[in-house]
């Protein structure tokens, strides 16, 4: 059972079984029963005398609650709390700060149109990235889908830079991208899905084990506090040297190679 299908389910775990949790990851069927009702407690048994359900509508959601949990960086990060991820050769002189959401249905649209051009020229040391994952359609939408979907990329980091870009690029495609108003990253299995689709990920126990159990969860919600404080309006945003690339009508990001070409170029020169 994923964690994050049922919100109840999260705050069993975070609230009942947090000294069991990696013992609940191995055994699904007893991990993480909840449903929140007003003034209600109800404590069940489940599978192996292991999982708890527990109702009370005046504990804090999953979310909410995972801001307390022990903070896990993922490998290939830096910064006090892993929050830098920087991506590319280290000898390239320029960074490009890329401000993306996982749920952004634009995010998407330029991950497809220009996306292969950035790889391209990642790959060439024009520029290093760094990527800053935002949150923020979760609170405007409702859902989780962000923060969890950033939670897999955070795993996805962790085994190796090349399997997080791979695994990004997946995650914005048409076949799996999903309309912004719906949460469909909320589901793990969802996201163990796509993993599939990049060969470092594909049947990777590990990984799975990481999305499956929220170990990058906290992670998420301290990456997600470097949009917030950067001041960004949206996504995606490109920044180079303070100042940011923008397409023909001067104020978004360049939504095709011709318009990110011309505003790299003058990035670059800057």
């Amino acid at each position: 059972m994923s964690k994050r299908n049922s919100q109840s389910s999260k705050t069993a775990a975070r609230e009942r079984l947090r000294e069991e949790r990696e013992r609940q990851a191995k055994r699904d069927k007893a991990r993480r029963q909840v449903v929140v009702a007003a003034s209600v407690v109800a404590v069940l048994a489940a599978a192996g005398g292991i999982g708890y359900a527990v109702v009370q509508n005046n504990k804090p959601a999953y979310w909410e609650a995972a801001k307390d949990d022990k903070l896990v960086k993922p490998a290939n990060t830096s910064g006090k709390d892993g929050t830098t991820v920087i991506l590319g050769k280290s000898s390239a002189k320029k960074t490009l700060v890329m401000y993306e959401d996982p749920r952004c249905p634009v995010c998407a649209t330029f991950e497809q149109a220009v996306g292969p051009t950035v790889k391209k020229d990642l790959d060439a040391g024009k520029f290093k990235i760094k990527y800053v994952g935002a949150t923020f359609l979760d609170k405007n939408l409702t859902g989780e889908g962000s923060k969890n979907a950033l939670s897999a990329l955070g795993a996805a980091l962790n085994v190796s830079p090349e399997a997080f870009l791979e695994y990004k690029t997946a995650m914005y495609q048409k076949k799996w991208h999903p309309v912004e108003t719906t949460d469909t990253f909320k589901d793990d299995a969802y996201l163990i899905k796509i993993a599939d689709t990049v060969p470092a990920l594909k049947g990777n126990a590990a990984f799975q084990k990481a999305v499956k159990a929220g170990t990058y969860d906290r992670w998420a919600l301290e990456e997600s506090k470097i949009f917030d404080k950067d001041g960004v309006q949206g996504t995606p945003t490109l920044m180079m040297d303070g100042k940011p690339l923008t397409g023909a009508d001067g104020k978004n990001a360049p939504m095709s190679v011709a318009e990110f070409d011309k505003a790299l170029e003058a990035a670059l020169k800057g």
